[in-house]
């Protein structure tokens, strides 16, 4: 399981170091795509083919299941480790999540997040608010 939050540089070729942690959990390769909240989502490879699998089969007339498909394959990528740890997010997938220098790596259970410092601050702002998210949290049965 992906877990905590690590402040990372990306490099001026789009390269950024994986903490060692998520880097075990990703020995037998992984997918990195557009995440639903203007950031980027990192998967393990069973992961990604397992959601790939079920977006498959979906019937091709129904038009979320088209959007699914566009997202889930359009923008994905297969992550490659370099000998220092490191991946390189594509450019097209910095551009559409605004990432420059530096980046937020948040582990979210089976699959990691990337995000814009500013971005995640304010993902943190709306985790501190406790009445919100017993709101939004209530229906959720866990």
């Amino acid at each position: 399981m992906f877990l905590g939050q690590y402040e990372l540089t990306i490099d001026e070729k789009g390269r950024m170091t994986i903490p060692a942690r998520f880097r075990e959990m990703l020995e037998d390769g992984a997918y990195i795509m557009l995440g639903l909240d203007q950031n980027l989502m990192v998967m393990t490879a069973s992961y990604y083919e397992q959601k790939a699998e079920k977006a498959n089969e979906q019937s091709i007339t129904n038009e979320d299941a088209r959007m699914l498909k566009r997202l889930l394959f359009s923008t994905a990528s297969r992550v490659e480790f370099d000998k220092a740890g490191r991946i390189l997010i594509p450019q097209f997938l910095r551009s559409l999540a605004n990432l420059q220098s530096s980046a937020m790596v948040v582990g979210v259970g089976e699959l990691f997040e990337i995000w814009v410092p500013e971005r995640w601050a304010e993902q943190l702002r709306q985790l501190q608010d406790a009445e919100n998210l017993a709101r939004r949290f209530a229906a959720l049965n866990i």
